[in-house]
């Protein structure tokens, strides 16, 4: 193994940490040239003012840059097209890691060959986001349990109704999907409250707060016995519309469905059928199929449906961690030691 690694910071990355990098590894030889960086409108905002543009000189000057890279400080420009051209451009690149949590996506949409997935190792940003995730996933169950949306329509419309009774959190079973980093933030805080917890393994491991795990192929049994379900799961192939017409159907009668995971794992066509129909009684949701939501989109205006911008996990904390986590896996690439979060390169997450 190399005693040094060169790390090119391909996203934005305040000055401080970047000193912060190269002080808990010293062994990485960090490069960065703020000017060819779109300056960041708000924490982790890696994509940059979208305002920003190169000129041909500075554009150049960019990829010669993370052209020399052992390893790169996110995927240039957040761009899948980017990331071929710099894999293909750089026989020396070992490692990319990409800001998200569910990069995975990210790395598929480049389209790599076999032997450029084998040759360069991915890692995300997965578990940087549990916390705050977590509580937006809690929020929404508790918005669905306490009715949020008639507390809300009633005050706009200044009615005093008669009194009602209110589902209590701590009498609820709740469906995680998926156990990972979030899953198991997500778990850990709705036991605390008293909620009676299942999760979806393929291991079989359990975690803390779970009362109960089940595989993924075995989720519709339980289905009629949840008053909730927050799935925290990555976009794949398998997961696709995981959430559907069948999922739905076969919940307990006004279950909520809290989405912090990728969007594309609740089929939306079949959840606002669901909501209309009243076998789903509130939606959470931080993430959708298309993103931006289109203005036409129903969910906007369902009186049911609470729509979160994809901010659910933005944390002024979120850019020290994941320079914490990407110094800890070049320590770990250094030592010849299993990187964290390494992206499946058949599944993609």
């Amino acid at each position: 193994m190399s005693v040094r690694l060169r790390v090119v910071v391909a996203a934005p990355l305040a000055r401080e940490l970047c000193e912060l990098l190269t002080t808990l590894e010293p062994r990485i030889e960090l490069v960065v040239d703020q000017s060819l960086l779109p300056p960041m409108r708000h924490p982790a905002d890696f994509s940059g003012d979208p305002s920003f543009r190169r000129t041909p000189e500075q554009q150049t000057a960019y990829e010669k840059m993370i052209d020399t890279a052992d390893a790169l400080y996110g995927i240039p420009d957040v761009d899948a097209a980017a990331l071929a051209r710099t894999v293909r451009a750089n026989p020396m690149l070992r490692w990319v890691h990409t800001m998200a949590a569910g990069g995975g996506g990210q790395v598929r949409a480049a389209h790599l060959t076999a032997s450029e997935l084998e040759r360069v190792a991915f890692t995300t940003s997965a578990g940087v986001h549990g916390d705050a995730l977590a509580e937006f996933a809690v929020f929404g169950v508790f918005a669905g349990a306490k009715h949020l949306p008639r507390l809300v329509g009633q005050q706009r419309d200044r009615e005093w109704s008669g009194r009602w009774m209110m589902s209590q959190v701590a009498d609820q079973t709740v469906l995680v999907l998926g156990l990972g980093g979030i899953g198991a933030a997500v778990a850990a805080k709705l036991a605390a409250l008293g909620a009676t917890v299942i999760g979806t393994t393929r291991s079989g491991a359990s975690l803390p707060g779970v009362a109960r795990t089940v595989h993924p192929d075995d989720v519709a049994e339980v289905l009629p016995h949840v008053d909730a379900v927050v799935s925290t799961l990555p976009g794949t192939d398998a997961t696709h519309h995981l959430v559907g017409r069948e999922f739905l159907s076969a919940l307990k009668p006004g279950a909520t469905v809290v989405n912090v995971g990728r969007g594309t794992v609740v089929d939306e066509s079949a959840l606002l059928d669901g909501l209309d129909a009243d076998v789903v009684g509130f939606a959470a949701l931080d993430v959708f199929e298309v993103e931006p939501l289109p203005a036409e989109s129903p969910l906007w205006g369902h009186p049911r449906v609470l729509v979160s911008p994809h901010t659910a996990a933005l944390d002024a904390r979120e850019d020290r961690r994941i320079a914490e986590l990407f110094a800890e896996n070049a320590s770990r690439l250094l030592d010849g030691l299993p990187m964290r979060n390494l992206v499946d390169t058949v599944e993609f997450y």
